[in-house]
């Protein structure tokens, strides 16, 4: 099973992750933001993920970690 995980703290909430995900699983959370005050990403299916990493490729601040 793959698992995606984002480091909430270090997030800045660019989108750019959900924007790229072939399967449309990644979100900005709309709940809580972290000390800087960003939405942050999160994977909403962790069952539906491919294991494509493409979010993490694309993630400016590498805050995005892809395990198979």
């Amino acid at each position: 099973m793959t698992k995606i995980t984002v480091n909430f703290e270090r997030c800045k909430g660019c989108g750019l992750c959900v924007s790229v995900c072939p399967k449309q699983i990644m979100r900005l959370q709309e709940e809580h933001r972290n000390a800087k005050g960003y939405f942050t990403a999160q994977c909403i299916d962790q069952e539906a993920c491919i294991s494509c990493a493409m979010c993490a490729t694309i993630c400016p601040d590498c805050v995005i970690r892809v395990e198979r």
